[in-house]
């Protein structure tokens, strides 16, 4: 490959990409979010994977910086709901790390509760342990102590409020067996929180099925959140992405490769970042013989793409589960929403068609390892962009 032409293009998870397209909309309704004089809605981000959720979420943190809130944020994961304590410390550790910089004074008493002098210490993680362990109460009860405790040292610092951006929200769930109730403590906490005029805003990121399980938990949680939808780009978007990050260099795409891409992509971000990088690492080890930069080797990048992103999926999946989705894929809705009956109605007409009850059986199998999404009540989606093209692919080589 010709040396000193660097690849601007980033497939992976949440990688910023070089140019963040097509978002105006989305970064719109999160500068609504801010501008609320007292917080009534927070904001749910959620979409398939690859259509930009994190690389989203990370473009609001300077947005909020500047409009003068503070920014905390992590993932969660699935240890971060184990139980209502582990929920509990995973906020309290993000917090701190914005807090420790504040410097409070505590008065010490002596003998006879005499008070003799002030003492300094920063609002790290150990004083806000010490404020959780002497708050009384249950695990909600303590936390919120602790929050109203930390936004009453804030407030000095004339700051908006402070923002808990969280990522893979969709991890988080409640264990009735155990009797934990992390998720329903999260919401608990907030909204009293913000009944009280507490500016603390939730900001969460997460898959289709994370709104459901936040109304299914608490169902005020329907009127606490705004949800914000992202999909694939436009076509004048995915241009853009495609265009604007290799303008000033040497190598560029064309009219029809921009239209190649596209249709390959379908305007799904990291699909377009995915191309793009094969396609601009081809050209490049090409450009010194000079050779035509408009001819995309759609076949061979497509088969590299399959490799590397859906045969592991594909992999997750019984033979009765991949005779299913091969029928979802061959459905005129494949890349929306389906239903069981239509599953049922299309399986009719193959060798080995399916009931009612085995199809609903089987999509609760297929949710369980991320294939497929219950979308909404009856409604399902397949959990992976381009699935449905990647099977049908898989179907012609039969």
């Amino acid at each position: 490959m010709t040396t000193g032409i660097r690849n601007p293009f980033r497939p992976g998870a949440g990688h910023m990409p070089p140019y963040l397209a097509g978002r105006e909309a989305e970064t719109l309704e999160f500068s609504k979010i801010l501008s609320q004089e007292r917080i009534l809605q927070n904001l749910i981000l959620t979409g398939l994977r690859g259509v930009g959720k994190t690389v989203l979420l990370d473009s609001f943190k300077p947005l909020a910086i500047a409009e003068g809130w503070i920014w905390v944020g992590a993932d969660f994961s699935e240890s971060s709901s184990v139980s209502e304590r582990t929920l509990a410390m995973r906020l309290l550790t993000d917090l701190a790390i914005v807090t420790s910089g504040i410097v409070i004074s505590s008065p010490v008493t002596t003998a006879g509760f005499v008070q003799s002098k002030e003492e300094e210490h920063r609002l790290d993680f150990e004083a806000l342990m010490k404020k959780w362990n002497e708050a009384p109460g249950l695990p909600s009860d303590k936390l919120k102590s602790v929050l109203e405790y930390v936004w009453a040292h804030v407030v000095p610092f004339k700051k908006k409020g402070v923002i808990f951006a969280y990522d893979e929200a969709q991890n988080l769930t409640d264990h009735p067996k155990e009797q934990e109730y992390p998720l329903s403590l999260l919401l608990d906490v907030f909204q009293s929180i913000q009944r009280k005029g507490i500016p603390f805003l939730l900001v969460l990121t997460g898959l289709p099925t994370l709104f459901p399980k936040l109304v299914e938990a608490r169902t005020y949680a329907e009127r606490m959140f705004h949800v914000v939808s992202l999909d694939k780009l436009s076509k004048e978007a995915s241009s853009e992405a495609i265009v604007k990050p290799t303008q000033k260099g040497s190598v560029k795409f064309s009219a029809n490769s921009v239209n190649s891409i596209y249709e390959m992509t379908q305007g799904h971000p990291y699909f377009i970042q995915y191309v793009c990088r094969e396609v601009f690492d081809i050209w490049v080890s090409n450009i010194a013989r000079e050779e035509e930069l408009a001819k995309i080797p759609v076949n061979e990048i497509l088969q590299k793409l399959d490799a590397d992103f859906f045969s592991g999926r594909w992999s997750r999946a019984t033979d009765r589960q991949r005779d299913l989705l091969a029928i979802i894929a061959q459905l005129k809705n494949s890349n929306s929403e389906f239903t069981v009956q239509e599953i049922v109605e299309f399986s009719m007409h193959q060798p080995h068609p399916f009931s009612n009850s085995h199809v609903n059986q089987m999509l609760s199998s297929l949710c369980s390892v991320a294939l497929v999404h219950k979308n909404r009540w009856g409604k399902y989606i397949l959990a992976v962009p381009l699935l449905d093209e990647f099977i049908r692919r898989q179907l012609a080589q039969r």
